[in-house]
């Protein structure tokens, strides 16, 4: 029988790939594969004969066939399956940790925000996600891994009723009403992906007037827009519905929501910089002191706020799992770190298990909105002394040689030799990717951030200013060192600078 060459599949510490169309490399016999070296995995790691694995998927149109795979590899395994059908990625680890389920393992079949044809899987223990060595050793099981006889069973459960209930519950105790929310307008854009479940099982509940409310129902082919916090259209559609409907609040989820942003009363976001200073705001007010760990590419005045905020500003790598796991190593060395968070959106609170949930997150924001609104304020108003770059730029620049990783790292190296001879570029000294460069006033007053792609062949490239034409400024000497490697491909900074 053909093996196919499953590393190919591995995008750090979850299984992506291309499951419809052509190219197709996520086959139906690939998650059946994995599924049962998963469930073999668990076994070694449990010690359970027959393990309990609750599965469930997004809205993509190919998760139900994927799903009915690894379902088949998991009963071929001998385990037992909870089927939770459309459900989130958090909900999935949360069915480890839930009474009444307590699986020993759970896994999610999403791409998160990636194209319609794109899918993948998530996999849980109740310690968590699995890091990117565990999938090379799922991967490495899989081309070996047989049947084991024992046959295992199938059962369909509503967890995301259970899921939402937990949310509603945390709200209704932290606000001390059983509808805290009447009289609020609060509507949710869940992108017709998995985060539609929100307006009926938590808002409503909690009496919330959610009319106005789009893209609920779930398709996987994504007809109004990317189901991404990040995509600029995305966000565009829900502050526009917030500005038409008079809401109070505007909720807008990824497509499996393990991501959100919001949008304040009259349409401010509340994404990136803005989202983690507003929660960072919340957390500092309950745990003074604490260490807010981001990834690189935070703003000079966000770390500001949260210094003066009375936090610590921990930048560190990009990738959720690095900010995750740095704030977990923070506290095992005795430094108290309540949130990690990527301004992607991926939040996770140590209260909830260091899971990255964007229902979550929007829960905590909802609490301190109904505090708020009695007093006549908004989430807003926790960010007023936010300062924010008058310039921001993002290019992400493609290395046209196959040994990339060798090539760019090269180049970050170079660049950190040349700034070193040059009295204008201040290299911080806390960075933890990459190399990051501050300039004074005299000198494009921001900064630049040049680190290589987790996983592409590509160099992003991040200038901020604190003054209008200082990014132009910091990347015109960001290019005089740049235009040395044929291999770059220059051309969204050539066309920034028209050079």
């Amino acid at each position: 029988m053909f093996i196919m060459d499953y590393r190919k599949l591995q995008n750090g510490s979850d299984i992506r790939g291309i499951a419809l169309g052509e190219g197709t490399n996520l086959t139906s016999q690939a998650a059946r594969d994995l599924s049962l070296a998963f469930a073999a995995w668990l076994k070694k790691k449990t010690g359970a004969r027959k393990p309990k694995i609750a599965i469930g998927t997004d809205s993509r149109i190919t998760g139900p066939d994927l799903k009915a795979a690894c379902i088949e590899g998991f009963v071929s395994a001998g385990a037992d399956v909870v089927d939770c059908g459309m459900a989130s990625t958090p909900a999935m680890f949360m069915t480890t940790v839930t009474d009444g389920f307590l699986c020993d393992g759970s896994v999610m079949v999403t791409a998160s925000h990636l194209p319609m044809n794109r899918n993948g899987l998530k996999f849980f223990t109740k310690s968590g996600g699995l890091e990117k060595e565990d999938i090379a050793e799922l991967i490495h099981i899989a081309d070996t891994v047989a049947d084991d006889g024992l046959g295992g069973t199938v059962t369909q459960a509503d967890f995301m009723s259970v899921y939402a209930k937990i949310l509603a519950d945390k709200i209704r105790s932290a606000t001390g009403e059983e509808k805290p929310f009447d009289g609020f307008k609060i509507i949710v854009d869940a992108g017709n992906g998995a985060g539609g479940f929100y307006v009926d099982k938590v808002l409503k509940p909690l009496g919330a007037d959610t009319t106005g409310s789009q893209f609920l129902d779930p398709d996987g082919t994504f007809p109004n827009h990317v189901p991404n916090p990040e995509d600029q259209a995305a966000m565009d559609s829900i502050v526009d519905a917030v500005k038409k409907t008079g809401a109070d609040f505007g909720l807008i989820f990824d497509t499996d929501v393990d991501r959100a942003g919001a949008v304040d009363k009259g349409g401010s976001v509340l994404n990136k910089n803005r989202l983690i200073a507003a929660i960072s705001a919340i957390l500092l007010k309950e745990f003074p002191g604490t260490a807010i760990v981001t990834d690189s590419i935070t703003s000079s005045g966000l770390a500001q706020f949260i210094h003066a905020h009375g936090g610590v500003h921990h930048r560190f790598r990009r990738g959720y799992k690095n900010v995750i796991n740095e704030s977990i190593r923070l506290n095992e060395n005795g430094t108290d770190s309540q949130l990690a968070i990527e301004t992607s959106g991926h939040a996770a609170l140590k209260e909830n298990y260091f899971l990255d949930d964007g229902a979550y997150l929007v829960t905590r924001l909802l609490i301190e909105l109904a505090k708020l609104k009695k007093n006549g304020h908004s989430i807003s108003d926790l960010i007023a002394d936010l300062k924010e770059p008058a310039e921001s730029k993002e290019f992400r620049l493609n290395i046209g040689v196959e040994d990339f990783k060798a090539y760019g790292n090269q180049l970050i190296e170079d660049l950190t030799a040349y700034a070193k001879q040059d009295a204008t570029f201040e290299i911080a000294p806390d960075n933890h990717e990459g190399i990051r460069v501050s300039f004074d006033k005299d000198h494009g007053n921001g900064w630049f951030l040049v680190r290589l792609s987790l996983h592409d062949p590509l160099i992003p490239v991040n200038v901020e200013s604190d003054e209008p034409g200082g990014a132009y400024v910091i990347t015109q000497k960001l290019y005089a060192f740049l235009k040395q490697y044929d291999k770059l491909d220059l051309s969204p900074v050539k066309k920034y600078l028209n050079v």
